[in-house]
């Protein structure tokens, strides 16, 4: 399993948001739409041939009915004459029709119908690809640039929305540009090529088609509006009802051992209320639109078909043209409708295309070193000297930190919540910069070092399991892609995976699925040590992992990790304090700075912070 194995999100992240039928709207419209064409801009010629074919195919489609009518004024005429020469007394076995210019007509209809149908396949063929591309280009730009940012980034974004922008903002673009680019093109060719059809045949049918337009942009301006305000109502219920369905389920076993069912089932039917008068409003109002335009149009229509068959009697139109113009009456209202929703859709674009830019405007982490580093003499294998440190250039929570460990010493790292413990781990790996002072490795300054290569360096073995949806076996190679199957092994035997894996009907391909919930939290962690094995790092970081095992499996971890932490320079965030009596050197910290340090039985004889932590910890005082 290779490094880019897929990531899997903890149980009970945030999904990605669901944008049906809200619009949001951009804040800067024409500076996003002129950033977003610019992708485009290397596919400039494959977009003129899409337009032009666009174009082309509409043409036809709006020049067919014309011509379609011309073959049922010719059965009209041969119709007529034929009932004059009745009327004269001739004998007429056969209407008069010209049945060969009437298949002339229908093989025209045919070939344009076909071409029109020929030219918008190859214009949704080019176009698929240009969207496509230019959507690839931008989320591998995306992906790319999550690589850049810091981690205050993650830090301060949920994974929900992170997933949002990079799936469902993505698609609303591929999408927007694969149909709605050439939509805006055909439905603004096919209304200003309908009405100057319309207006070849008789300007003053057009005059009475026309009047429904505004009526048209009325129903579309007032009742549209009003049914956006329904639609966000209905999502923000859907989103509080989704939340609470999730947290019931997730907390079934709560909710039952608390007898909490029937107030949760109330709540739900409260909100499933609140959810179902907002949609009944939302899509009645949005399925009223279409109705009221086509009795419009048919009230238009009616009046066509009166006044236009007034004027084949009188011979002013022919009864083809009439027939072409009431179909042109049934296209020219379409567009209409597909450029009110086209704003819509295009709205909710450009504000995918924003969230997508703010993202890529991020301010990266300090460039990686050019130049080889250089090490200053030491007479430490890792220095903390005078560091500092701010989360997010602010306060600083370290003003004066120092610390000097041997290669492989086992450092414990201790201290109340809030005391900076993960801090030093953070700073240890660059996951931050210090703001002050200088972190030495062998030496080196820290940030003379690619982070790639110092990380090298480093393996962590955390209290929250991190397994990927995967076989163990690919679990466990994880930590280093060129270990040998003896290796994998080994660890797994030194960390006492082997015994459970071998009880598995699967063994090592056993799958482990999305929260790696179908084997205990005792053997993920063990399963996370035993990566830690493969890895062989240089230099080991502990997270305290034991707390939310049974005892047997406590002893199984940690004799895993008295393995694991031989020969191995190490910190150890400690909880418990009595896994860190044997370390090297112990660490108080408190408020982000150190207050204390040396063994446990030194600092114990002081009698100072970190005697009253142990002791209170043993006697239930204070859990640390």
């Amino acid at each position: 399993m290779s490094k880019n194995a897929p990531v899997r999100q903890p149980a009970g992240g945030h999904g990605p948001g669901n944008h049906a039928g809200l619009v949001e709207k951009p804040q800067h419209f024409w500076r996003t739409t002129n950033r977003l064409l610019r992708y485009m801009s290397n596919r400039l010629f494959a977009v003129a041939v899409v337009l032009i074919l666009a174009i082309t195919s509409v043409i036809f489609q709006i020049r067919t009915p014309k011509i379609l009518g011309e073959a049922t004024t010719e059965i009209y005429k041969g119709i007529m004459k034929g009932a004059a020469m009745k009327k004269a007394g001739a004998t007429v076995n056969s209407l008069p029709i010209d049945f060969d210019k009437i298949k002339q007509v229908i093989l025209i209809v045919f070939v344009m119908y076909l071409a029109s149908a020929l030219f918008s396949f190859f214009q949704q063929f080019i176009m698929t690809r240009v969207s496509q591309q230019t959507v690839y280009q931008m989320r591998r730009e995306f992906k790319e640039k999550m690589q850049r940012v810091p981690i205050s980034y993650y830090d301060t974004h949920s994974n929900g929305d992170i997933m949002s922008r990079a799936v469902n903002d993505m698609d609303n673009i591929a999408s927007t540009l694969q149909q709605s680019l050439t939509q805006a093109v055909t439905s603004t060719v096919t209304f200003v090529g309908t009405i100057w059809m319309m207006l070849t045949i008789s300007w003053k049918l057009t005059l009475i088609a026309l009047i429904t337009i505004p009526l048209s942009l009325v129903i579309v301006g007032v009742i549209a509006p009003r049914s956006q305000r329904f639609f966000a109502t209905q999502q923000r219920s859907l989103g509080l009802l989704n939340n609470q369905v999730e947290e019931n389920y997730s907390g079934h076993v709560v909710l039952k051992s608390f007898n909490k069912e029937k107030s949760a089932i109330d709540a739900f039917e409260e909100q499933n209320g609140n959810y179902y008068r907002s949609a009944w409003k939302a899509q009645f109002i949005s399925g009223i639109i279409m109705p009221m335009m086509i009795f419009l149009n048919n009230i238009g229509y009616v009046f066509v078909a009166i006044i236009g068959g007034i004027q084949v009697t009188h011979g002013a139109v022919t009864l083809g043209n009439i027939q072409a113009f009431l179909q042109y009456m049934n296209q020219f209202s379409q567009p209409i409708s597909q450029l009110a929703n086209l704003m819509n859709t295009i709205q909710s674009t450009i504000a995918s295309a924003e969230r997508i830019f703010a993202v890529l405007d991020e301010p990266e982490m300090s460039p990686e070193p050019t130049e080889k580093p250089q090490a200053q003499p030491s007479d430490s294998f890792i220095d903390f000297d005078h560091v500092q440190f701010g989360y997010n250039n602010g306060d600083l929570l370290m003003t004066d930190y120092n610390l000097s460990v041997q290669k492989g010493q086992r450092v414990a790292i201790v201290g109340p919540t809030g005391a900076g413990k993960t801090t030093i781990i953070n700073l240890l790996e660059r996951f931050y910069d210090v703001s002050g002072g200088t972190i030495r490795l062998a030496g080196v300054d820290t940030r003379d070092l690619k982070r790639e290569d110092l990380r090298q360096h480093f393996a962590m073995v955390l209290q929250d399991t991190w397994l990927f949806t995967g076989t163990i076996y690919d679990n466990l190679k994880y930590g280093r892609e060129d270990a040998s199957k003896e290796e994998i092994m080994a660890a797994a035997k030194a960390a006492h995976v082997d015994e459970f894996v071998r009880r598995l009907p699967d063994g090592y391909d056993t799958i482990l699925n999305e929260a790696a919930s179908n084997i205990s939290q005792g053997q993920r962690q063990l399963v996370t040590i035993a990566r830690a094995f493969v890895a062989d790092p240089e230099i080991l970081i502990l997270d305290e992992a034991t707390s939310s095992v049974d005892t047997r499996t406590e002893v199984h971890i940690q004799h895993a990790m008295d393995r694991l932490l031989a020969n191995r320079t190490s910190f150890v965030v400690a909880h418990r304090l009595s896994t860190i009596r044997d370390a090297d050197n112990i660490i108080v910290m408190d408020h982000g700075n150190v207050i204390e340090t040396g063994t446990h039985d030194q600092l114990m004889t002081q009698n100072g912070f970190y005697a009253d932590l142990y002791n209170s910890q043993f006697s239930g005082n204070i859990v640390v």
